[in-house]
């Protein structure tokens, strides 16, 4: 894999820092042994493998949320529907952290309220709302601080029986989460185990459904990419 170049132009010449600065390029010096060519191919297959994890990831989120919401919403009394109930569904949970004492539902409640807002008040539609509420909510709900009030009834349906929530939930998309962030702030992944976060990927979409996993092992370039890395 090679950076393009245009013509006359030096390969991986000065302008190479002004566009990425001296800190950010130093990074693929490093990892290319001082060779700047291959410096900037290594940036550039970054770029494309963060691409490739981002589809990955926008896949399993969407199936994560999906699958949470139906299994919410077919335990939730209601009406209303448990997105307009934030204050019952994440009534405050204390935990003590250092000296503070904590709600640890605070987070949830507030994530609620501004997907509320973004989706259009209170008549928004709940499908709405759940499409407004980002990674970072999902993610935390299969925390050990929500087993009993949200895990054992209602989010343990969401997968098959024999799920641990810990080993098989809770470890990978805690994962994932991190991966998000490093990827969609353009953070280098050089030393990342790739291989395990796609296996992370991979695991989660089939437990949600073994479906989702094929089409996920079927139509993610991350291996392909993985191989590829110059």
């Amino acid at each position: 894999m090679t950076a393009p170049t245009s013509p006359g132009a030096s390969p991986a010449g000065g302008w190479v820092e002004r566009w990425l600065s001296v800190p950010r390029f130093s990074v693929y010096l490093a990892a290319a042994d001082g060779d700047r060519g291959r410096a900037l191919a290594l940036y550039e297959w970054n770029a494309q493998i963060s691409a490739a994890l981002l589809h990955d990831l926008a896949h399993v989120e969407v199936g994560l949320r999906n699958a949470y919401d139906r299994a919410l919403s077919e335990r939730w009394p209601g009406p209303p529907h448990w997105t307009l109930a934030g204050e019952t569904v994440f009534a405050p949970v204390y935990r003590t952290r250092g000296r503070r004492r904590v709600d640890v539902n605070e987070r949830p409640r507030d994530d609620l309220r501004q997907a509320i807002g973004n989706a259009g008040g209170p008549q928004a539609r709940p499908g709405k709302v759940v499409a407004e509420l980002m990674f970072g909510f999902w993610r935390y709900l299969s925390s050990a601080a929500h087993e009993k009030t949200l895990w054992v009834p209602a989010l343990h349906h969401a997968f098959p029986r024999g799920t641990d929530r810990a080993a098989h939930v809770d470890g990978p998309v805690g994962r994932l989460h991190d991966l998000r962030n490093r990827v969609a702030h353009h953070e280098p992944v050089l030393t990342l185990d790739v291989a395990g976060r796609f296996a992370d990927l991979f695991g989660l979409a089939s437990r949600l459904d073994p479906q989702l996993g094929e089409h996920l092992q079927t139509t993610s370039t991350v291996s392909a990419l993985v191989a590829a890395r110059p």
